[in-house]
Order: structure tokens, then C-alpha cells, then sequence
């Protein structure tokens, strides 16, 4: 069963555990986000699609987040609100709004690529951290990306301004969160749990505001929807993700975003028919390069 795998956390390597959580947590993300561009196409709005990512996450890490509370005792405040608006409703919200205008590849690029360079900015700017030449390169390759990104979509209509303004605001949130989760002294399924019935309680209210339109989904979307963002985004990948960063470091582990952009790419012309060129290749590939250098794994050992 899934808990029990899941309550194994620490038993393994360290470092290729965290090596490992990096790669699912990417490998899911990019089809999260083929999922919820698909969702454009459905009657599905961000909050039907916000409540199935973290209900499903809630209801199956009851018995975690029951044991340590909504508020637990050893946190401060501060960081599980850093932590639930950077990698739950906020950031859902910001992120799914934008990928519902904008095609998965740039979208992907520009959402992936902003992640570890925001939280590589964070982590200089207010915790000291200081990069060494080799992962300052990756982030320059991941800024150059980026730029050629928007260069090739500002000739043509493919990529959105609500894409560019909260794709990166998204970026901001999740470094947020990367940051507060490592301070924060939870596992990864705590922080998981937290993150989940927070965003579930947040998402009933605003369905109660604002209506649902889940009972007019079919049932393949809803279960595409379901096991995409409810299972493997919203538990599986956090899950990964509170892995990575507690064994790798917070921009160690960001850096792995990066690869996102060359997922969703390639996804978004497989699956979603979507059309792109040389200038997408070309900005997944030196995207796809930084994170290589970003990591660390090519930086002089001390």
C-alpha cells in the first residue's frame, strides 16, 4: 500500500533518496501540467480541479495530519503559512489560472525554469547561501532559457501576459515554500499531510463562494484529474518533493524543476497536439543544461 511505502522515509540512502524524489517529483509535474492545460477543454475551473489535488491528499494522510494537528506545536505559524500558500491553494490558484490561457510547453518553460532561481535568489538574499561557479552557471543557463523563451513568444501568440505575470509569481511561492519546508523540522509526509488539508479546506470555501462545476465533468476527466493532481501531484510528488529538499538542500533540490520545461514540451506536442519550434527546443534544452549545473552534482567536492 501507498502509506506503507511512504512511512519507509529514511530507511534508505540518503542521498540517492533524495536524488530519487527529485526525479519523480519532476517526472509527475510534467504531467501536472499537461493535466491542467488539458482541463481548459473541460468544464472543470481551478477550484473543482484545486478541491480534487488536495482532497484526495487529505482524506488518504487523515492519520498523519490528525496525530500532529493543523497546527503543529514544534512549527511557528509563519512557515506552515509560507508552506501552504507556496506549494498549496495560492500557489495552485496563481499557477492553474495561467496554465488554463497558456500552452504547455512555454508554460512549462517559463514556470519550471523561474522555480530554482527564485529559490536560489531567496536562499542568497536572506539566508546566506552562496553558490559555487559551477551552479551559478546552471542558473545563468536557466535565466538563458528563459529569455529566449520570451523573445520567440513575443513574435507570435502563443504564450499569454497571465502566463508571464503569474507563472513567475508561482516560481515565487513554491521557492517560499522550499525555504519554509526546510526550516520547518517536518518529514515530508508531515508537511505533505499540512499542505493538504489546509489547501482542502481553503478550496471548500471558495467552492462554496464561487459554486463547483464537478458534477458536470465526465468520468474520464475526473479520473484523469483524480490520479494526476490528486495522487500523483498532490501526495506523491509533495511527498518526493519534502524528500529532495531534506536530503539535497532547498536549492539543490529546486534545481531538478528545471527539467519540467523539456517534459512538457515534448508532452504538450505529443498528447495536446500543441505546436512547437526550434526556439521551445532550443529553451528546454538550455534549461534542461542549467539544471545539470545547478544541482551540484558537477561542482568541485569540498
Amino acid at each position: 500500500m501507498a502509506m506503507v511505502s511512504l512511512s519507509s522515509e529514511g530507511k534508505t540512502n540518503p542521498l540517492v533518496a533524495g536524488y530519487a524524489g527529485a526525479v519523480v517529483t519532476v517526472l509527475i509535474w510534467a504531467t501536472w501540467v499537461l493535466a491542467t492545460r488539458h482541463t481548459a477543454a473541460t468544464p472543470l475551473g481551478t477550484i473543482d480541479i484545486g478541491l480534487i489535488r488536495y482532497g484526495v491528499p487529505a482524506l488518504l494522510l487523515a492519520p498523519v495530519w490528525l496525530r500532529t494537528g493543523l497546527l503543529p506545536n514544534s512549527v511557528p505559524a509563519r512557515l506552515v503559512v509560507v508552506m501552504v500558500a507556496g506549494a498549496g491553494a495560492l500557489f495552485f490558484q496563481v499557477t492553474a489560472a495561467a496554465l488554463h490561457t497558456t500552452p504547455a510547453a512555454p508554460g512549462g518553460i517559463l514556470l519550471g525554469g523561474s522555480m530554482p532561481l527564485a529559490t536560489a535568489l531567496i536562499g542568497m538574499a536572506l539566508f546566506g547561501e552562496r553558490p559555487d561557479r559551477m551552479r551559478l552557471a546552471g542558473l545563468a543557463a536557466i535565466v538563458a532559457g528563459v529569455v529566449i523563451l520570451l523573445a520567440a513568444s513575443l513574435q507570435k501568440s502563443g504564450m499569454t501576459m497571465t502566463g508571464f505575470l503569474l507563472l513567475p509569481l508561482g516560481a515565487v511561492l513554491w521557492a517560499g515554500f522550499t525555504h519554509a519546508f526546510r526550516r520547518s523540522g517536518l518529514s515530508a509526509l508531515e508537511g505533505a499531510a499540512l499542505i493538504a488539508v489546509w489547501s482542502f479546506l481553503i478550496h471548500l470555501v471558495l467552492a462554496a463562494l464561487f459554486g463547483t462545476h464537478l458534477g458536470e465533468a465526465s468520468l474520464p476527466d475526473l479520473a484523469l484529474q483524480v490520479t494526476s493532481q490528486g495522487i500523483l501531484s498532490g501526495l506523491i510528488a509533495t511527498f518526493a518533493y519534502g524528500t529532495a529538499i531534506r536530503t539535497l538542500g532547498g536549492s539543490q533540490a529546486a534545481a531538478f524543476t528545471a527539467i519540467t520545461p523539456v517534459l512538457a514540451t515534448l508532452g504538450g506536442a505529443v498528447f495536446l497536439g500543441e505546436s512547437f519550434g526550434a526556439a521551445e527546443i532550443t529553451a528546454a534544452l538550455v534549461v534542461g543544461a542549467g539544471v545539470a549545473l545547478s544541482t551540484g552534482v558537477l561542482s568541485p567536492k569540498r
